[in-house]
């Protein structure tokens, strides 16, 4: 039998997202396990609690990551105080209103397209050259069940995550001889903060989808992160990882 065991000792891991949900469980298991993590959110107060809950081993970064300079100054800030990032989780993003195509506001449509799937290129492409040099990294980008079949009245949140899926998927196969593997997560409807967003209509029908009758729980998501940023991953990449309760099975 061959144990698992989370190792991420010397590793540095940049998390997007992680003032709250799956971003932050993310941060604490990956910091109890030994890694450096510096804490990227928009949020400067959730930003400053969490890092004194989570202490010296992380760092606190305010960025925008849909703003190409706030992105790369942010990386500079991590490698000056940690070292070359071998680890990105892009777990932030935002759902949007609730509205049917007809209805949806242009500026709306953009600022979930410019979050959710920008904001992943732009964090991605900015790693990437610490990564390679390094010969290792590891991405693990958070998409969603709805970028594979997509939800009424949320195109722009459906339309950006299957981006995102189809993005990792361009990018784990122009880095597979690199040492860098990129892989995504497709989850179905997370217990998370950002279900705030979400009118009660349309979580009642995210889990009327999803044959385990439930929403799934940030911890669930976090083992899946933390095996795809793991040593013990090491012949996936440009995948797409179901994690829906049955919703999705291709």
């Amino acid at each position: 039998m061959i144990n698992y065991t989370e190792d991420f000792s010397n590793k540095v891991a940049i998390i997007t997202g992680a003032g709250s949900g799956i971003g932050k469980e993310t941060a604490k298991r990956m910091i109890n396990n030994g890694a450096k993590v510096a804490l990227w959110d928009y949020n400067e107060d959730t930003l400053n609690n969490i890092q004194k809950e989570l202490g010296e081993n992380s760092l606190s970064v305010l960025v925008d990551i849909s703003n190409e300079n706030s992105v790369s100054e942010a990386a500079n800030q991590v490698r000056t105080k940690f070292g070359k990032p071998s680890i990105l989780v892009n777990c932030a993003g935002v759902a949007g209103i609730n509205a049917t195509i007809e209805n949806t506001d242009p500026d709306e449509w953009r600022r979930v397209i410019n979050i959710n799937l920008n904001g992943t290129f732009l964090c991605c492409k900015e790693v990437i050259s610490d990564m390679v040099e390094n010969k290792y990294g590891r991405i693990v980008n958070i998409a969603s069940v709805a970028g594979k079949e997509g939800n009424p009245n949320a195109a722009h949140y459906s339309a950006s995550k299957s981006g995102v899926i189809t993005f990792t998927r361009s990018l784990g196969k122009e880095l597979a001889e690199t040492g860098v593997l990129a892989n995504c997560i497709t989850p179905a409807v997370i217990e998370t903060e950002m279900l705030s967003q979400v009118s009660d209509e349309h979580k009642a029908y995210m889990i009327s989808k999803i044959p385990m009758g439930r929403m799934g729980q940030p911890s669930e998501v976090v083992s899946l992160i933390c095996w795809l940023s793991s040593n013990e991953c090491s012949y996936s990449t440009a995948a797409a990882f179901d994690l829906s309760g049955g919703r999705s099975t291709y």
